[in-house]
């Protein structure tokens, strides 16, 4: 039966070999009127990074740096979403007050400790985002005072699936210009306004 089949040649791996990861390609630039698709991280396209709830700290920080991201999803081992934690949790004042208040050293604080969870959690759908423009998703994070938001995605019973996130770091790098989080606009002629400032 594999008389008509001729067995691959094996070759040595190379030192210092990597291996392929799914890669996105955003746009370079865009501009308010945009499809908001094209400022959004796709999971389908990008791996999702990841940490459990009992990784320090420590770790989530050095995972943060070693994938040049500024948040992780929480999962459990089923990857399950339990919550999210970002930049601002770990190198704000969250992990001092849990240090002071349980007596912990800084290496023994955890990521439960200090994420954003689950119950807690807003996100956008996709179904809406679909059709919305970059200028709505400034708008939108601008309004919550987020650097970040996630957007799920619907199957036929309505169950959600993280389908991906927008950030506002890389909204702006693609936008061109910095995004001033800390006032709100409401409309594309405000954010225009405030943008070219």
């Amino acid at each position: 039966m594999l008389r008509d089949y001729l067995p691959l040649t094996f070759v040595a791996l190379q030192p210092g070999v990597a291996y392929a990861r799914p890669a996105q390609a955003l746009p370079e630039t865009v501009t308010l009127d945009d499809p908001a698709l094209q400022v959004m991280t796709d999971f389908q396209s990008v791996t999702a990074i990841i940490i459990l709830p009992g990784d320090t700290v420590d770790e989530a920080h050095s995972r943060m740096i070693q994938r040049g991201v500024r948040l992780l999803l929480v999962v459990d081992q089923n990857r399950g979403i339990l919550g999210l934690v970002t930049a601002t949790d770990i190198l704000g004042e969250k992990p001092v007050q849990v240090a002071v208040q349980r007596g912990l050293k800084s290496g023994e604080i955890q990521v439960r400790d200090i994420m954003t969870p689950q119950e807690r959690l807003e996100v956008l759908d996709l179904a809406e985002v679909r059709g919305a423009k970059v200028g709505h998703v400034v708008a939108t994070l601008r309004k919550a005072g987020r650097q970040h938001a996630l957007v799920v995605e619907r199957d036929a019973q309505g169950r959600q699936t993280v389908r991906g996130l927008f950030s506002a770091t890389q909204a702006a790098r693609q936008l061109g210009m910095s995004i001033q989080m800390s006032e709100v606009a409401r409309t594309f002629s405000e954010i225009e306004a405030t943008l070219v400032r």
